[in-house]
């Protein structure tokens, strides 16, 4: 059945300015790296992006290596392009990434030119691309020269393969002198993507501060700690979630006792306000002034519509924000 998208999609979300550049990102980003590959559903995951469409999500985030397995997910959300988002490509913001290992041998991993390079061409032929709006350094490698990894990111903009270039995973000084690089080759850095969460909030010291002074913007990848920060392990562990899954990054062993209480705490903070933990925990990283976008992932429209409710949520207080904060101190 053809796809046509609503025509009110863009009054139904917020958008921010990414960083010193023209581009506006959705407060919310859709991001393919466990739910889209040969292992799952794939006329659910096309609902999925469909439904993100409708809701004015612009901004689409894959990298090489998600799936499982590696390259399934760029190539199932190609055949969503050919059947369902073609008209609209000039409304879609995506991005792919290079820098885990992608095939074996010494050139299929980290930083080099002719991994990256060589990675970004496989991308677009997997998503049947000219070229992708944002192409990514997925993660800081140190025994590749900065300026080659920098060098691979400004070539692949100056070809036309990406029109924008960021970076990934990268410590702050790190990010300091990428920034210094890119901008020395006429491609300024536009975006660094980071785990940030309120179990992971080491992004809101020295990088924040980076990211500020170098005008890039943010976006928070696992901002639910893959679904810890959610009702969902609250009694136990589902066999549907990813915890359950044998081939999810999310670990029974990582769902501890004292992680539990923590997210007891917390959603107990959350019901206080009105809210879901999922909801609290969101607005807690959009709440922050140095993030652009908060990239979610989900497994089901239904999780999405839950997710989208933060769009109608104020921005935490100060105070509130140290109230929730409170309840990751008193556990530790």
């Amino acid at each position: 059945m053809e796809f046509i998208a609503k025509d009110n999609r863009y009054d139904r979300m917020q958008y921010r300015r990414c960083g010193n550049s023209g581009i506006n990102l959705p407060l919310l980003s859709f991001g393919l790296w466990h739910n889209f590959g040969e292992v799952d559903d794939f006329e659910t995951d096309r609902e999925m992006v469909r439904f993100a469409f409708d809701q004015g999500i612009t901004h689409f985030d894959l990298a090489n290596n998600y799936g499982p397995p590696p390259g399934s997910a760029e190539t199932n959300f190609g055949k969503i392009l050919k059947k369902d988002l073609k008209p609209y490509r000039d409304e879609l913001i995506i991005s792919t990434k290079a820098g885990y290992l992608m095939w074996p041998g010494p050139y299929g991993d980290n930083g080099s030119r002719k991994y990256l390079l060589a990675s970004l061409d496989q991308s677009l032929d997997r998503m049947n691309l000219d070229y992708v709006d944002i192409f990514y350094s997925h993660r800081y490698d140190p025994l590749t020269p900065m300026e080659e990894t920098m060098g691979a990111l400004a070539q692949a903009v100056r070809s036309g393969k990406a029109l924008y270039a960021g970076i990934s995973n990268y410590p702050p000084d790190e990010t300091m002198e990428a920034a210094r690089i890119l901008a020395e080759m006429g491609t300024p850095c536009l975006i660094h993507q980071v785990k940030f969460s309120l179990f992971r909030r080491e992004a809101e010291e020295q990088l924040a501060t980076v990211l500020r002074k170098k005008m890039i913007g943010c976006i928070a990848f696992s901002p639910l700690a893959q679904g810890l920060l959610t009702d969902r392990y609250l009694d136990g562990i589902p066999a549907d979630s990813r915890a359950g899954k044998p081939h999810g990054f999310l670990k029974v062993d990582q769902i501890t006792p004292e992680i539990l209480e923590i997210v007891q705490k917390l959603d107990q903070t959350a019901r206080s306000l009105g809210m879901s933990l999922a909801e609290l925990a969101l607005n807690w990283v959009k709440s922050h002034d140095f993030i652009t976008s908060v990239l979610i992932g989900v497994s089901t429209k239904q999780q999405l519509e839950i997710n989208l409710r933060i769009l109608n949520l104020p921005n935490f207080s100060p105070d509130q924000i140290q109230t929730i904060n409170s309840c990751l101190s008193e556990s530790t």
